[in-house]
């Protein structure tokens, strides 16, 4: 998969690349980033960027000049169907499903915005699509692009050590995820459930989904409210509700 970022801080994303899921990926040759700094693309001796916002207020918005033409630049080097994706705090929220649904387009264009924003008309003509990554202000789009570079990484073929990793974690199927535990199996007195020593592999597979099950259900509701469930997961639930009632 191919992404562009257009960033003013070029060197923030690309020291982040190097480690990690997404340097594998980068390595294997299933993952080529590129950045393009709007800086280079202003014609002024102080390469200005932003501007004062219509209508007063504090701080700066980015001119559109500058962001339009490093975002037509990196789509020159995109292939064709590639996608122009803003980041920004009022856009639609970046999920597993849309993880998922992106990683079907040839390549994608991320915009990371700064300061009190960038003027709406770059957005009106220049962009396909504005996400979030969630409902809180950050200083820049720069954390919310590699959030999505890293969530997209994690979903390419060889990327991880194991096919089974990205459809066994977090919101893969709509829940949270289980407990995870690892050696020594006792812990200051504390045993890991005994299920997962008893070689019982349905046995596991059932109290694994028992427990994302009541996991979601404590902590995001929504999720379930959204995803519906089984008769199965319908009883598996029950049952976790009545074990943490007893606790």
């Amino acid at each position: 998969m191919r992404i562009a970022v257009v960033t003013l801080f070029p060197e923030m994303i690309r020291d982040a690349l190097a480690h990690g899921v997404v340097g594998r990926a980068i390595e294997a040759g299933v993952l080529r980033i590129e950045c393009f700094d709007p800086r280079s693309f202003t014609n002024d001796v102080h390469r200005t960027v932003d501007d004062r916002p219509f209508g007063g207020g504090p701080g700066m918005v980015l001119k559109v000049e500058p962001l339009r033409d490093a975002l037509r630049a990196a789509m020159t080097v995109m292939p064709a169907g590639s996608r122009r994706v803003y980041m920004g705090a009022d856009g639609r929220q970046f999920d597993q499903s849309v993880a998922r649904a992106a990683l079907q387009w040839p390549g994608l264009v991320l915009l990371a915005g700064r300061y009190e924003g960038i003027d709406q008309r770059l957005i009106d003509g220049e962009v396909d699509m504005e996400w979030s990554i969630g409902d809180y202000v950050l200083s820049g789009g720069e954390l919310p692009a590699l959030v999505v570079i890293d969530a997209l990484a994690r979903l390419l073929p060889g990327t991880l050590g194991s096919a089974e990793s990205a459809e066994q974690e977090s919101f893969s199927d709509g829940l949270l995820d289980w407990p995870h535990y690892t050696r020594p199996a006792l812990l200051d007195g504390v045993p890991v459930p005994a299920v997962l020593t008893g070689g019982d592999h349905a046995a596991i597979g059932r109290w694994r989904l028992r427990e994302a099950l009541g996991r979601t259900w404590l902590r995001r509701p929504d999720l379930l409210e959204r995803r519906g469930m089984s008769e199965l997961e319908r009883a598996l639930l029950e049952e976790f509700k009545a074990k943490i009632e007893q606790v």
